[in-house]
């Protein structure tokens, strides 16, 4: 069962992993990135092993940042050694790094890093059982927990070009949820 995912990018790509970390949180993933959580006493080091070895699959952003990173790198390098679940996002015109060449990567764009989300979060969901999802109403801002919408309607909420719409249980507005991400839309 997935239920932490270790996240490998840049100092760089830090907004990207930043997006990540949110969609993962709205499926109820916790995430770690040694970018993101500090201490005082413990080395960078010893918080990207403990980060890794403790995770239940690793996604790695491969920008042209990400690809010519040491640090990505060598938490690639980690993560085959600990022989962890490695989910490759490449960003188009790059290629992957030696050590998970043979891997299959999910590709993206700026413009289509969405799309690439919501692949990571389908591809999670045939793996692991994923029941709720976390939502903050851009209304009242009141944090919610609702059963995740099953595949075959995101599915279908895709081709139709739509949002998914659900009802904040605490403002009872309408929330309207980016199908790939689960990210509310900001209200009109």
């Amino acid at each position: 069962m997935i239920t932490r995912v270790y996240i490998s990018h840049s100092e760089q790509d830090i907004g990207l992993a930043q997006e990540l970390e949110q969609a993962l949180w709205a499926v109820n993933l916790e995430s770690f990135s040694s970018l993101t959580k500090k201490t005082e006493s413990i080395s960078d080091a010893e918080l990207i092993s403990f980060g890794i070895r403790h995770s239940d699959c690793v996604v790695v952003i491969l920008t042209m940042d990400g690809v010519l990173s040491p640090k990505v790198n060598e938490e690639i390098g980690l993560a085959v050694g600990t022989d962890q679940l490695i989910i490759p996002l490449l960003e188009y015109g790059e290629k992957l790094p030696a050590l998970i060449s043979h891997l299959h990567s999910i590709g993206f764009s700026r413009d289509t890093y969405e799309d690439a989300l919501g692949v990571v979060i389908k591809d999670l969901r045939q793996l692991t059982k994923l029941d709720w999802l976390k939502i903050k109403c851009p209304h009242c801002g009141e944090e919610m927990t609702q059963y995740i919408t099953p595949q075959e309607e995101i599915e279908k909420v895709l081709l139709e070009g739509t949002d998914l719409k659900t009802m904040c249980s605490y403002c009872e507005n309408a929330v309207y949820l980016n199908p790939r991400t689960f990210k509310p839309r900001s209200p009109e």
